[in-house]
């Protein structure tokens, strides 16, 4: 059995707002193992986004527990969370979240000056790799303006990728994008979990993107209602093949 990434049981988180208690997680508990591909589902309101905000130690749970890579969340310090979320996870966002007036290989860079163990020299190694490995090693002193929707969602993989984290974290990260480039990120996320052994776990609203991955969580009112392997896997390269040829207008 490969090794568990997430655990989580019994995860609740409460707010107050004024004199009510919204309840956006009631009782949430899954596992999450090594190279998996899992997709998270669910509607406005499901408790989708406070579940990414744990995942990603943005936020503790008000009970239960949450394991990342063995370390419980809930008893970690701000710093200690800070650290946590630098080192174990690699975030994908669905607006790329680039600075603008930085190049790919200077985006690509920036989790690795939080690391003082790392050199100058070997940062811009790692940056280079990572922007070879989603393919734009021909791309590394562009700005995100001189980059299309599709390039600028792979730097914004490779500096997920450039920590080496136990998990790709990816939110709504085809949202932006059209069906062409959406499946294009799709085909690079196969491939990242399929050659490279990555665990991710993606959040998307979208059905079609879901069929990508090899399991999907559904929430529906801060519980978990479907966790299912999925039987027929996509697989993103043909799905892009078998799309029609846009027409130059």
């Amino acid at each position: 059995m490969s090794k568990k990434i997430l655990e989580l049981h019994e995860l609740k988180r409460e707010f107050h707002m004024g004199t009510e208690i919204v309840r956006a997680l009631k009782g949430v508990t899954f596992d999450v193992f090594a190279g998996e591909f899992v997709t998270i589902m669910g509607s406005s309101g499901s408790g989708k986004t406070t579940l990414l905000n744990t995942l990603g130690c943005l936020d503790k749970p008000t009970s239960g527990s949450y394991l990342l890579d063995g370390v419980n969340v809930g008893q970690q310090s701000r710093n200690e969370l800070a650290l946590l979320r630098n080192r174990k996870i690699g975030f994908v966002f669905q607006a790329y979240n680039l600075l603008a007036r930085t190049t790919a290989l200077e985006n690509v860079e920036l989790p690795l000056l939080y690391n003082p163990d790392i050199k100058h020299h070997d940062r811009r190694e790692k940056a280079i790799k990572a922007l070879e490995a989603v393919k734009l090693g021909d791309r590394l002193d562009h700005l995100p303006n001189q980059l299309s929707g599709g390039q600028q969602q792979r730097v914004a993989i490779a500096r997920a990728l450039v920590n080496e984290p136990v998990m790709i974290l990816a939110d709504e990260a085809t949202g932006n994008l059209d069906t062409r480039t959406s499946y294009e990120i799709m085909a690079l996320m196969q491939e990242l979990n399929q050659t490279q052994g990555k665990t991710i776990v993606f959040v998307t609203h979208e059905p079609d993107i879901a069929a990508f991955s090899s399991r999907t969580i559904m929430l529906k009112d801060g519980r978990v209602v479907k966790d299912a392997k999925n039987e027929n896997v996509r697989n993103a390269k043909e799905a892009l093949a078998a799309l029609p040829v846009a027409e130059d207008y």
